[in-house]
């Protein structure tokens, strides 16, 4: 095997002979075994200037012929070798800049970024017979940009520089899933701070956060994309404000369903500190006040509105900030939001009473179909949940529940209902957050007296549980009980 000084003076010689004659098979040959040799830690860091002087200018003419023959009808055969040695170009690329800062600044001098944009911006409009071909060179031209961007702030801000927004908002919307996700990774790497605060600043470039909130419904399992949302939008609270009120209602179930994803996981201790700012927690809290009132829509309509699912998933996230998340149980001194919890449950309550609906009690408890696949399920269930997190060792809010008859109403969830498969829990709730005056209420209806030593459960822990499972926990979690 030859020594990489030899390769190099030979890489250097052939490239030089590209970029001067017309392109051949031969030539895609050279590009390939220049990738395989990128592939070898100790050739990238010898590799000299003259290589990528030499590589640069192949690509430098790669771009002035696809360019060319974007503007006629090419023969197959020309078009096809153009876009092979493209894709091997950037795969050498790709390769130059694996764990080498040293390269990744030498291409970057020298200009590689806005050639290889200029590639880029090409491919998707070649008209050609095998339509992976420019998906190929796209994949790995974007590649490039990734591994240029590993570890090094001036490339960072370089690639930033040259691609945002229009690059990246055509690439993230980009038909082939994988080009997508690829640029999504390249734009999680280019981030920070300051090029969010960039994002809140300019409400043109706003349509960049949506489009990541777009691809996160598209291609849920896309890590790229959750990490861009959960690490880096969700710190400023300014810009999901602005992008909340931007996107339409589905893409706003899937933002709720990302912050609800945050929280649980901060609950399992996978992550430090609140994903969520107080900021955000009080401009959704507000949110579901001004609009809550749409579910009661649900009662006459056969299918779900949009807005009122994204009311239910608001309530889902109300949910979790209030299941003993230290930096956000001052949600539970949110103007009015209690009092609007306990008035949205006893409306929704009385519709499920007017008239036969989603709301009303059922007993059908069969696993298909049916009304138990209604996305509003549990709705009930989970506004109880929420009154007993706003509850919860807060004396103040327990007495205006009491004020509001808001114990006989969640006394009167307490059925077994098969819409509101927490609905049993309900009672743990009112007899964790309301003690004393709940448990003699059931004194008198017993008619037994018992010597009560109340143990308030931890309201985010009793729910999940279902039918007569609901009251065996009344005795285990409320009530610690001996006879006089």
């Amino acid at each position: 095997m030859a020594a990489p000084s030899e390769n190099m003076l030979d890489f250097g010689t052939e490239l030089s002979e590209m970029s001067e004659g017309a392109f051949t098979q031969k030539h895609l040959d050279i590009i390939q075994n220049l990738t395989k040799a990128f592939r070898e830690r100790d050739f990238r860091a010898s590799a000299e200037k003259t290589v990528f002087q030499n590589l640069v200018k192949v690509l430098t003419k790669l771009s002035d012929e696809l360019h060319a023959l974007n503007e006629k009808s090419p023969e197959e055969d020309s078009t096809r070798l153009r876009l092979q040695l493209a894709a091997e170009c950037f795969r050498s690329q790709r390769n130059a800049a694996v764990q080498c800062a040293r390269n990744q600044c030498l291409m970057r001098d020298l200009g590689f970024v806005p050639v290889s944009l200029a590639v880029l911006q090409v491919l998707p409009g070649l008209q050609v017979e095998n339509a992976a071909c420019p998906i190929e060179a796209l994949r790995c031209g974007i590649q490039f940009l990734g591994n240029l961007a590993v570890g090094n702030q001036v490339c960072k801000d370089d690639i930033w520089k040259h691609c945002f927004p229009r690059l990246f908002l055509d690439l993230l919307d980009h038909s082939d899933e994988k080009t997508a996700a690829y640029a999504s990774m390249v734009l999680y790497t280019c981030l920070d701070e300051q090029k969010v605060q960039h994002l809140v600043l300019n409400r043109d470039h706003q349509e960049l956060a949506m489009r990541i909130i777009s691809l996160c419904q598209r291609q849920p399992e896309l890590d790229w994309a959750v990490l861009i949302v959960t690490q880096h939008f969700l710190k400023s609270s300014a810009l999901v404000e602005m992008m909340f009120v931007g996107l339409k209602h589905q893409e706003r179930v899937t933002l709720l369903e990302l912050i609800t994803a945050q929280l649980g996981e901060e609950e399992e201790g996978a992550m430090e500190g609140c994903g969520v700012p107080p900021r955000l927690a009080r401009f959704l809290a507000s949110h579901f006040q001004d609009r809550c009132k749409v579910v009661l829509s649900l009662a006459s309509q056969s299918s779900p509105d949009e807005e009122a699912l994204t009311v239910m998933r608001l309530l889902d996230v109300l949910c979790e900030m209030t299941s003993d998340h230290k930096k956000l149980m001052f949600l539970q001194d949110h103007p009015d939001l209690l009092e609007t919890t306990v008035e949205l449950l006893r409306e929704v309550h009385a519709a499920g009473k007017a008239s036969h609906n989603v709301f009303s009690t059922a007993r059908d408890f069969s696993t298909s179909g049916g009304p138990t696949s209604h996305p509003a399920v549990s709705f009930k269930a989970h506004l109880v949940r929420l009154i007993g997190n706003l509850c919860h060792a807060h004396t103040d809010n327990q007495n205006k529940v009491r004020e509001m008859d808001g114990l006989a109403l969640i006394l009167d969830n307490c059925s077994i209902d098969s819409n509101n498969p927490s609905g049993a829990a309900s009672f743990c709730v009112a007899g964790g957050c309301f003690g004393r005056a709940l448990q003699w209420l059931v004194l008198l209806l017993d008619g037994v007296r018992l010597r009560f030593k109340p143990r308030p459960p931890k309201v985010s822990t009793v729910f999940g549980l279902s039918g007569s499972v609901g009251f065996l926990c009344v005795s285990c979690l409320v009530f610690s009980a001996c006879s006089d």
